[in-house]
């Protein structure tokens, strides 16, 4: 065979070769892509759930101090409030966030967790008239607002790929016990590192795998630091 044919169906091999990592790298970006755009539907769909279901719980508060149901009636939807609310909150789990958008996720969970937790001492405040229980219940309504403030930040930097806020006077975040929030989002990232690249036995299936970790745990590492106040 001649030396430049020889020369032409290399060219030829090398172009299709490139052409092909062309494809799948495209695939790949919109892959990622879709996935996001998946990933935020579902995310925007349980936060969508979780004010439709606050509404509803203070509208039937008005509706019992109006006269319009009994006490019974209420205290009965409540008790079905909190399972339809605990049932929303496990949807978290089942989201497969893109890395960058976890720690968001994480915080949004924390404050529909809190949310829930208000509601269920607004509940026996409700029953017993224990002013104790509806003081319990508007710390934990601050608590929320505190990482659905924090979450929503996380979560726009982390789409516009702005990690850091360069202008802090526009954005002021709650500072109430925000050291152990940062923690608690850390420690739970760390976790999910775990779950991920261990096996049931604590261990690594192969070094690869075990890098991966290193990797997470220092993403979890540098985004305590970097959210610390």
């Amino acid at each position: 065979m001649k030396k430049k044919k020889i020369q032409n169906i290399i060219i030829a091999v090398i172009a299709v070769i490139i052409i092909g990592a062309i494809v799948t790298y495209n695939f790949s970006v919109e892959q990622t892509k879709q996935k996001g755009l998946q990933f935020g539907i579902e995310l925007e769909q349980i936060q969508e759930e979780v004010k439709e279901l606050q509404i509803k719980f203070y509208s039937e508060k008005i509706k019992w101090e109006e006269g319009d149901i009994s006490k019974e009636e209420l205290l009965e939807f409540y008790e079905k409030h909190l399972r339809d609310f605990d049932e929303i909150i496990s949807k978290y789990d089942k989201l497969s966030p893109p890395e960058m958008f976890r720690s968001s996720v994480e915080l949004l969970k924390l404050s529909s967790e809190s949310q829930l937790e208000s509601d269920s001492q607004f509940i026996e405040w409700i029953k017993t008239g224990d002013e104790s229980a509806k003081i319990r219940s508007d710390t934990q309504i601050q608590e929320s607002l505190e990482y659905e403030m924090l979450g929503l930040v996380e979560f726009y930097s982390a789409k516009t790929g702005v990690k850091n806020y360069d202008e802090p006077e526009k954005f002021e975040a709650p500072q109430t016990g925000l050291t152990q929030k940062v923690i608690q989002v850390s420690e739970n990232m760390k976790r999910d590192c775990d779950d991920k690249y261990k096996n049931e036995f604590g261990k690594f299936n192969s070094d690869d795998i075990e890098i991966e970790w290193f990797n997470c745990i220092n993403e979890a590492k540098k985004w305590k630091i970097e959210h610390l106040p």
